[in-house]
């Protein structure tokens, strides 16, 4: 984990874990250096389910991280890699 968004990255494996049918093939890596951004990355049949549709899941997964990113003092970004 970032030391820098270790409560942003805590909720947003929490949640994705929480979603997929295969947990254990769940991988979020973490870059950027003034703004943090996770990619995640998931097995394939569980994107859909992440992504929801129109993204509202991605979506409203993005909102709540970028809230508990505030207990960190820093700015998140969270892209779903396919």
């Amino acid at each position: 984990m970032s030391a820098e968004a270790q409560t942003a990255e805590g909720v947003l494996e929490y949640l994705i874990k929480a979603i997929v049918e295969s947990p254990d093939d769940v991988h979020i890596e973490t870059s950027g250096e003034e703004r943090c951004t996770f990619s995640v990355t998931v097995a394939d049949g569980d994107m859909g389910r992440v992504i929801g549709k129109r993204g509202r899941v991605a979506n409203a997964i993005r909102t709540i991280v970028r809230a508990a990113a505030i207990h960190d003092e820093t700015e998140i970004d969270v892209d779903f890699v396919d």
